[in-house]
């Protein structure tokens, strides 16, 4: 995710079986340091298999994805945190997996518990954490450790408004500080105000790239369902 650095990309296999099935394919971009993208596309059009591959959680079946810099994921809630341990042990595990040293996470401790604004519930084992308290300890985590990349799924949708702003003004300070962040949302108002580019996902292939507006007019036009009018019974 870098200038210069090679595309994602897949490779179809020799001989696919009729009823193979595939999450991604045919797929190539690069995103440059400091660009923030939004990702747009139906269920099921490959949109979290492609964090999942970015973050390491997944390996491809084929092809590769080259990512420079360390790699903060806010998949699905649950993913990353071990449920018996504390807030206060997995914030400190994250950092381990991603390679910091306990000074430096303990230099960013305080600022990720007052974003996440579960100082009383910091030494409680995460598996007693509601949805929405666990999204906010797991985007604390995820924005403030060192990381150069961030990946964010639609998981804010669990957090309630002002804490979903809150996570968009830090998203947009962490591209400005020359990071990069791809976001996936179904909320068309929320990914065009905070992304710039768009990548458009259609059956697990890219589809269309370009400027966040575009794509977002493009996916309303082509990927939304009509709407009903309430069946009228006589």
């Amino acid at each position: 995710m870098r200038p210069g650095a090679r595309p994602i990309e897949t490779v179809e296999r020799d001989g696919p079986c009729d009823d193979e099935v595939w999450a991604l394919r045919d797929v190539s971009f690069e995103i440059a340091a400091g660009e923030k993208v939004g990702i747009l596309g139906r269920n099921g059009a490959g949109k979290s298999t492609l964090l999942k591959v970015l973050a390491r959680i997944t390996d491809p079946t084929s092809g590769f994805a080259e990512v420079t810099g360390r790699v903060g994921s806010l998949l699905e809630v649950g993913t990353g945190f071990h449920g018996d341990l504390t807030g206060r042990e997995n914030t400190y595990l994250n950092g381990a997996i991603l390679g910091m040293k306990r000074a430096e996470v303990a230099r960013k401790f305080n600022d990720i518990v007052g974003f996440a604004e579960i100082d009383r519930f910091i030494d409680t084992p995460v598996k007693y954490y509601s949805s929405g308290m666990y999204m906010r300890l797991a985007f604390a985590v995820a924005a403030h450790l060192e990381t150069e990349i961030l990946l964010v799924d639609e998981v804010l949708a669990v957090g309630d408004l002002g804490f979903q702003q809150k996570c968009l003004a830090k998203m947009d300070d962490i591209a400005r500080s020359g990071r990069s962040v791809v976001f996936i949302s179904h909320n068309l108002e929320t990914i065009q105000r905070f992304a710039v580019r768009g990548l458009l996902f259609d059956s697990g292939r890219l589809v269309a790239d370009g400027r966040m507006s575009d794509i977002s007019a493009l996916y309303t036009r082509t990927h939304t369902y009509p709407v009903v009018d309430a069946l009228a019974v006589p």
